[in-house]
């Protein structure tokens, strides 16, 4: 996804160590962590358009912690996010 003009999928690095992170420390990597998010929230993204779900209402945001961890969030209005927990709960 990172090539096809779908800029509005992704994540800009201004999203590394989000709001509720502490500060940044010298020397951790946060980049490669939030590299590593931001393939899993693609890979889910896809899979939301895939199954109908605008990701304008519901979607996956990659992000850091403190320490430098890649860390998914997924971010959305109620009514869909209790659509997507229906459709998770359909084949549980």
């Amino acid at each position: 996804m990172n090539d096809s003009g779908e800029d509005w999928i992704h994540d800009g690095l201004d999203d590394v160590a989000g709001a509720d992170a502490g500060l940044w420390v010298p020397g951790v990597d946060y980049i490669a962590g939030w590299r590593e998010a931001r393939e899993a929230a693609d890979r889910l993204n896809r899979a939301l358009l895939g199954t109908g779900f605008e990701l304008s209402a519901v979607r996956a945001v990659a992000s850091v912690d403190e320490s430098g961890c890649g860390v998914v969030r997924l971010t959305g209005w109620p009514d869909a996010v209790n659509r997507l927990a229906a459709l998770l709960e359909s084949v549980a």
